[in-house]
């Protein structure tokens, strides 16, 4: 059995997860694109030694944010890790918000390569000429190179019309479990706020300044929600209540971003989050993973 505990940010998986692994001999495999980085801890509510409480933690701080680090790189990873788990004989259990690693890993995720090195000397219409002659079906427009590229790339490794590739979703594993953590709008962009307000307080500020300071802007550090706010505070073009109420705004927007994604892609049982008694939610996701097993 594999098990995914996802949901919006703030929600509450880290707390579930590892209560969760306590109780069925599981290990954690991190599904969070932020938190393979490491000096990413404070913005991205990466997991503390503590909150692990024991329980082994993969695919966290895997990689320095001047490294590339890419949704098929996690796969593999992702993959290789489950695998490792299972051979020694405890559950895989995949927890995080980034709906698109979690696809990948799971789902007949094909990557395509788009590299346009061998077509730089053709025009558009040559491009769609040769795309027309390997696949007659396509809809992609003329204009569209990149995707064009895509779509030749896809036809001389496989041998098969882009326009007919399969959907991504068939589940490469018959024994997996998607688990949902959910609550009121309201309630949870309230605890959104309140998380900005105790990252605030835990040293977000300082963290951020000492990622400024490196002058590093890859996507790694440009992805998260809180660094590159502040970067601007520090630039002198924005005040700091400015940016903390735009740190607020953006992540609240995400979270809302994340409930449709899951909702669209994968077949998910929810549950509304008891914030009074975490327990009870705790039992609840308990008692189905045994009904399920």
């Amino acid at each position: 059995m594999i098990i995914v505990i996802t949901g919006p940010t703030g929600v509450g998986k880290t707390k579930m997860s590892v209560e969760v692994a306590k109780k069925i001999n599981g290990e954690i495999i991190n599904a969070d694109s932020t938190q393979i980085f490491k000096g990413l801890d404070i913005a991205t509510a990466k997991v503390t030694k503590e909150e692990m409480d024991g329980i082994d933690h993969h695919l966290i701080d895997i990689k320095n944010i001047d490294e590339d680090y890419t949704v098929y790189n996690y796969q593999k990873d992702c993959r290789n890790t489950i695998d490792d788990i299972k051979k020694r004989g405890k559950i895989p259990i995949i927890v995080g918000g980034t709906g698109l690693y979690i696809k990948a890993a799971l789902y007949d995720y094909q990557f395509v390569g788009d590299s346009n090195e061998q077509y730089q000397d053709k025009t558009n219409q040559e491009l769609y000429d040769m795309l027309l002659k390997i696949d007659p079906g396509t809809n992609i427009h003329i204009n569209n190179r990149k995707r064009m590229v895509r779509a030749i790339n896809y036809f001389n490794d496989t041998n098969q019309e882009y326009s007919k590739k399969e959907k991504t979703d068939k589940l490469i594993y018959d024994d997996v479990l998607f688990i949902g953590l959910t609550t009121d709008r309201q309630k949870l962009y309230s605890i959104i706020n309140n998380r900005v307000d105790k990252m605030l307080e835990e040293g977000l500020e300082k963290e951020a300044k000492k990622i400024y300071d490196t002058k590093i802007r890859t996507k790694a550090v440009m992805t998260p929600i809180g660094y590159k706010e502040l970067f601007e505070y520090f630039d002198g073009v924005k005040t700091k209540e400015e940016q903390i109420k735009l740190i607020k705004q953006r992540s609240r927007r995400y979270a809302k971003r994340q409930y449709t994604w899951f909702n669209n892609k994968m077949n998910i049982k929810w549950f509304d989050v008891d914030y009074d008694d975490f327990n009870n939610t705790i039992n609840d996701v308990l008692n189905y993973i045994k009904e399920v097993r």
